[in-house]
């Protein structure tokens, strides 16, 4: 079965993230054509990126690096979270990024995003990174603001118009996902 993590952006104490991250997979439920997991960086007490090697390398000298590996490599596809900070991606999901390389490549990714413009700018940076990382991203997005999808800019309750946008995202997302797959099977048959 096709596996898609549901990829949090934000370790932040109190923060919004985990929030959109677990209504996210709420809407999942109910689909069959992939299985939906949450997985969560703050769980993973990533520092500042502190390995030495390149990660293209795989020369992972921590043990939370190998942790992240890991999990991350269970994988066919990602839906990352992310709010916008300063104009860009979360600081958190940019280092958890940067930790690793293969683990990435040749798998599919859509975006939810949040923030003051919906989280736009986080989002189109943050496709700059996937792209860099061989993810393929999905046209579809899903945008939140924080003005009309947050009660008191903290407890999430997405707009019915908002939320309706996720299940086109999904839609186009678990066959890309599968796509890539084959695009996997390939690169490890001409690797051998």
């Amino acid at each position: 079965m096709t596996k898609i993590a549901i990829v949090t952006g934000s370790t932040r104490p109190g923060r919004n993230n985990k929030g959109v991250a677990d209504w996210v997979l709420s809407q999942t439920a109910g689909r069959t054509d992939a299985e939906f997991e949450l997985v969560d960086i703050a769980d993973f007490n990533l520092p500042l990126l502190d390995e030495a090697y390149p990660a293209a390398y795989q020369n992972y000298q921590n043990d939370h690096t190998k942790t992240w590996s890991a999990k991350i490599n269970e994988f066919d596809g990602f839906i990352f979270v992310t709010g916008e900070y300063n104009h860009t991606l979360t600081p958190a999901l940019a280092n958890a990024l940067s930790y690793l390389n293969v683990e990435f490549n040749n798998k599919a990714a859509g975006i939810v995003s949040y923030g003051s413009m919906g989280g736009a700018r986080a989002a189109e940076h943050l496709r700059n990174v996937l792209s860099e990382l061989q993810i393929a991203h999905v046209r579809h997005q899903v945008m939140f603001s924080l003005f009309t999808d947050f009660e008191n800019f903290s407890e999430f309750k997405p707009t019915e118009q908002n939320a309706g946008t996720l299940a086109p995202m999904l839609d186009q997302l678990v066959p890309w996902t599968r796509a890539m797959e084959s695009v996997r099977a390939e690169a490890a048959v001409a690797a051998n």
